[in-house]
């Protein structure tokens, strides 16, 4: 492997870049703490190497430079920065951190040191990410250290084996990327989604890469009249601002053309506009984003319905902005983001933005979190079972983006994108998810499946007879939707008995038994014909099915198809007959009439053969019905 020649100088240099980024808000003591810290950190790796060949050091220095520069961070996470490998990689022991550098400092960097263990709870990934968000219960300091430790390594990747880099990438896209962006490290988040998606797949990557730069160049020409008309209303109305266009970077651009189903050509929006304003003392920052909008809108058309407040409304994780669409002169609707520098600025630090003693502002999400975190630690017990429901559980906390919806008296309601009636029943409270029946959004009666969207207000109607159902499991997303759906459901009891795929049959049949190969037994009809077959080949595992009984916990979907000829009443008597005799609900109905001959099918559930056969012998009865037959389901 080639080395790479770095000096003691060089490495003192890129040192004094972090002491010289914390200089301003530090004293001499606490410089000197920090000083202290590098050369521990110095020493302690003095031998070691990284993969590329470079001085370990390098790497420790990196991470502090991101914790000071970039997270403007204070003394106790730089020192921590430099210090979070010496335990882990060297033989120094978290008892020399703490007597030479305090509680605090060694607090940061034994949670950010991976525990060795004989045998792991879950696996190494998922117990080195348990670790890690645990320490969120007590300081949020120690993930952002790893969130840095994580960027400089995805930084310098390309020194790893293929197959380290899509281990890394794969968590990092998976787990780190969400984390920053939930965070409001927007900056972060977008690099560390574009180095993942580099090392993951770099043919994609360098491909939409290159369409990006021809994009650029064809649009400098093309831009320029529309940029030009858009500066000259903005200057001649005394506007202070400065005007950016940024591209969308390859990951974000190839997410959006596989939800879209559409090359990149045909993708929309494939660069925005950011116009920064300088704050008005005499005008709050809402009034002067709006009066940037209304005088852009009075020479631009504006696309109808394309406006999002953020400024009102700002994302979980505090981003604020007003965005929307104008026509270009070229016939291309251009999307603007309008910002105040403020709102700009923490656009890139997030919750770290204005925070007072550098005290990071937990906000309304950041509760959140910490509740689903304790809740996790106290309440799953790691088994095979549940290692994917536990890593999948966090993560729905730590989700892409969020909307807010609203409850009929206006409580706003965050929740993750793509969350359901069922995700907003079980943030009301867990009675009213376990209950939840229907919904109405916006007025609308809709199913408690459906898919909410920003700004529906939303009310769900109980009963209390209703209970989670197994399709639940695929319309929930939030942690604790899935986690008490999973509860009940998990904890039912399970059946002794599969029923074929083929014949479908119901207790009070003529059925037989075939033992599987993993245990279990699959009931027949015993005119199905891949029974037959079965018996003729293995015929030593059939066995009984005696227990295959009625059982008033258990439906069965059942459908039958009557003809009949045509009269008044005749629909009216054949439901009443179902529902108000027989008492059983009807799923669907499904009627035609052709020369006065009416034929309809009826879906409904029974709980046996002999409740099947009482239905087809009442339709039966009912005059004018001419023949009633069963649909094997």
């Amino acid at each position: 492997m080639k080395t790479n020649k770095i000096t003691e100088e060089e490495i003192q240099r890129r040192a004094n870049e972090v002491f010289a980024a914390l200089k301003e808000r530090c004293n001499e003591e606490e410089m000197q703490l920090v000083q202290k810290a590098f050369n521990f950190a110095r020493e302690a790796h003095r031998n070691q190497t990284r993969k590329s060949g470079e001085p370990y050091i390098i790497h420790p220095i990196a991470v502090a430079l991101i914790i000071a520069n970039e997270l403007q961070l204070g003394v106790a996470p730089v020192c921590a920065a430099f210090l979070h490998d010496v335990v882990e990689d060297t033989p120094c022991t978290e008892e020399t951190i703490q007597q030479e550098f305090g509680e605090d400092v060694a607090f940061l960097v034994k949670v950010v040191t991976k525990k060795k263990k004989n045998q792991y709870e879950m696996s190494k990934q998922l117990d080195n990410f348990k670790q890690m968000l645990d320490s969120m219960h007590y300081d949020i300091r120690a993930i952002l250290l790893k969130l840095a430790d994580r960027l400089h390594n995805m930084r310098t990747l390309e020194s790893m084996s293929p197959a380290k880099q899509m281990k890394i990438a794969g968590e990092t896209d998976f787990f780190y990327a969400p984390l920053a962006n939930r965070l409001g490290l927007y900056t972060i988040k977008i690099e560390l989604e574009n180095l993942s998606f580099h090392y993951r797949c770099p043919q994609i990557y360098d491909r939409i890469l290159q369409l990006i730069e021809e994009d650029k160049k064809k649009d400098d020409v093309k831009m320029a009249p529309f940029y030009t008309k858009m500066d000259d209303i903005l200057k001649k109305n005394g506007i202070k601002y400065t005007r950016e266009v940024l591209y969308k970077q390859p990951y974000n651009i190839w997410r959006k053309m596989v939800q879209q189903n559409v090359d990149y050509e045909h993708l929309e929006c494939r660069h925005f506009t950011k116009i920064v304003f300088t704050s008005d003392e005499k005008m709050p920052d809402k009034n002067m984003a709006l009066k940037i909008y209304s005088l852009l809108t009075d020479t631009f058309k504006e696309r109808p319905s394309s406006i999002i407040n953020y400024i009102d409304l700002p994302k979980q994780n505090g981003y604020q902005a007003f965005h929307t669409q104008l026509l270009s002169d070229y016939g291309i609707w251009e999307e603007i983001h309008i910002q105040s520098e403020k709102m700009a600025t923490k656009t890139k630090l997030g919750y770290l933005f204005d925070s007072g003693d550098r005290e990071i502002d937990i906000n309304m999400w950041l509760e959140t979190f910490r509740k689903v975190l304790r809740d996790v630690s106290h309440n799953l017990e790691y088994n095979e079972e549940n290692k994917h429901f536990f890593i999948e559980s966090v993560r729905s906390t730590l989700y892409n983006d969020d909307i807010q919806v609203y409850t009929p008296k206006g409580k706003a309601m965050l929740l993750p994108k793509k969350s359901t009636v069922l995700d907003f029943a079980f943030a009301i409270s867990d009675e009213v998810g376990m209950h939840a029946k229907y919904a109405k959004i916006n007025g609308h009666l809709a199913s408690v499946k459906t898919i909410l969207k920003r700004g529906d207000s939303v009310e769900v109607g109980v009963d209390e007879n209703i209970m989670p159902q197994e399709d639940w499991r695929n319309s929930a997303k939030t942690y604790e939707a899935l986690k008490s759906i999973n509860i009940y459901l998990d904890h039912l009891p399970k059946p002794k008995y599969c029923r074929c795929n083929s014949c479908h049959p119901i207790p009070g049949e003529e059925v037989i038994g075939f033992k599987e190969t993993n245990g279990t037994i699959t009931v027949h009809r015993r005119d199905c014909t891949l029974a037959i077959s079965l018996a003729s080949q293995f015929g030593d595992n059939i066995v009984a099915a005696d227990d295959f009984k009625e059982s008033y916990d258990t439906l069965y979907p059942a459908s039958v198809t009557l003809k009949a000829v045509d009269r008044k009443h005749l629909l009216s008597d054949i439901i009443d007959t179902i529902s108000n005799q027989l008492h059983l609900s009807i799923l669907s109905l499904n009627t035609k009439t052709v020369d006065e001959i009416v034929t309809t099918t009826i879906n409904f559930t029974i709980h046996s053969y002999q409740e099947l056969r009482t239905i087809v012998q009442n339709i039966q009865n009912i005059p004018d019905v001419d023949e009633v037959i069963y649909n094997n389901q």
